[in-house]
């Protein structure tokens, strides 16, 4: 999750919610990449999850990061939690179970994010190891209960920690033990948002199955291929889903704002003070109406977190958020933005993909979206495979990737990076199908060999 911003101007209109998100729209030559991936700590001898206090704790492992990096400490209360890149724009910061988060800087090419990424992951081993720390690429904890998961310092997490068994059953399960891999996009217009985010939310289930890699909880098969996908609905739902109305027609910025006006408040950020606000709206708090905070109105910084506390599939911030593939080894991240550049910011492939999905009507759409999770490529819509589906959109990447033709030092295209895509396809079976077959086979019924086959 992004820092938490500071803006403190208050705000009079409405116009102004809808001019944040319009302040993102880019000239295509400056369209940019922004990878975020979270990653499981546990401790090497054991596989136990890491506790944020202690000699080899996860607050030492962000000083000895900061020592490192030399990046500016992000600090709450006295704790580290997080660290900021003032040069490059990446971030390092922590969620509510201790899952470390890289939020990449905005890079031109996916050569660039995973030159980041390759850094990035040499920087942590270099202080992890010697704190006996490790991390796992998995979309979410194979073998923790929820009691066993040690909570970081973070007071927002506390307010959501309190909020979401009002709303759901599965949302602390959410929280503490799930990671995801997501890629953030950009968009020129109007017009051309509202196109991206149809054809990426329509979409969503292909990464989803291509990413499915939580098969397991607590020590066993779960029933589902990506439980982490599973999670999400019934996690909140007045925050979360498919967003049917950015299918209709009018959809634009103005129509997200209403949209997230009426979702539900977590907190209220004032110095360093979280104030619960849970439950309530953003409209009645911008009419002044917030009972905890009576005749104040809300800043710029107020909206830009309440728009991080939203979760749909994809969520338009001022760029464009793919939320739906499970977290995953190194050797795959780079693939997730391969695969959405390649269809998005190319417009034949943009225009083939619309193709795919215009005709599926809302009801299609969510149901694609509920069977994903337990049936991945078996999923169907209209008369369908999703496999189908995602073997043409694999195609459409790698299209529209050798056709941006962005070359590395050795002269390849950005294509190169969808390879791993490319192997789940010619094996019809998505990464979790394999887990439970060694679960199965050489595993012998234990997850334990995830820790070393799945480690970073």
């Amino acid at each position: 999750m992004a820092r938490d911003q500071i803006d403190m101007t208050p705000l009079q209109s409405r116009d102004e919610l809808v001019a944040w998100l319009e302040a993102g729209e880019k000239p295509p030559s400056e369209f940019r990449i922004g990878t975020e991936h979270e990653k499981t700590p546990f401790t090497l001898e054991g596989h136990k999850p890491v506790p944020y206090e202690g000699a080899h704790g996860i607050g030492m492992l962000l000083e000895g990061m900061q020592l490192l990096l030399g990046w500016e400490p992000i600090m709450e209360r006295g704790n580290i939690i997080g660290l900021h890149d003032v040069t490059g724009g990446g971030a390092i910061s922590l969620e509510p179970g201790g899952q470390f988060e890289l939020s990449g800087a905005p890079v031109e090419t996916v050569h660039q994010t995973q030159a980041e990424l390759m850094a990035h992951l040499a920087q942590v081993r270099e202080i992890a190891t010697p704190l006996g720390i490790g991390f796992l690429g998995l979309g979410m904890t194979p073998s923790w209960s929820r009691a066993q998961i040690p909570v970081m310092p973070k007071g927002r997490y506390k307010i959501m920690t309190n909020y979401m068994p009002k709303v759901g059953t599965l949302g602390i399960d959410m929280m503490y033990r799930t990671c995801t891999v997501q890629t953030n996009l950009d968009f020129s217009s109007e017009a051309d948002m509202v196109k991206k985010l149809r054809v990426s939310l329509a979409l969503q289930p292909v990464a989803t199955a291509l990413f499915a890699n939580s098969p397991f909880t607590e020590g066993k098969p779960n029933g589902f291929l990506s439980f982490r996908s599973e999670i999400w609905r019934d996690t909140d739902n007045a925050r979360s889903g498919m967003l049917p109305f950015a299918f209709e027609d009018g959809m634009g910025f103005e129509r997200y704002v209403d949209y997230a006006l009426d979702v539900p408040m977590y907190f209220v950020k004032r110095g360093d003070a979280y104030i619960d606000v849970s439950g309530t709206s953003f409209r009645d708090f911008f009419a002044g109406k917030n009972p905890a905070m009576p005749g104040e109105r809300p800043t710029l910084s107020d909206w830009a977190n309440h728009l991080s506390t939203i979760f749909p599939e994809v969520r338009l911030k001022r760029y464009l958020e793919m939320r739906g593939a499970d977290g995953a080894p190194w050797g795959r991240l780079p693939a997730l933005p391969a695969f959405w550049v390649g269809l998005l910011y190319d417009d034949v492939s943009l225009d083939a993909a619309w193709d795919i999905a215009k005709h599926w009507h809302a009801h299609e759409r969510q149901a694609l979206r509920d069977d994903v999770p337990r049936l991945g490529f078996k999923s169907r819509i209209k008369d369908h495979y999703l496999f189908e589906i995602a073997r043409e959109c694999l195609a459409l990447a790698h299209a529209g990737l050798r056709r941006r033709a962005r070359i590395d030092h050795l002269g390849r295209d950005e294509s190169r990076h969808l390879e791993p895509l490319d192997h789940i396809i010619d094996s019809g079976r998505t990464p979790a199908e394999d887990m439970l077959e060694k679960f199965e086979g050489p595993w012998r019924g234990s997850v334990e060999p995830a820790y070393a086959e799945y480690a970073f």
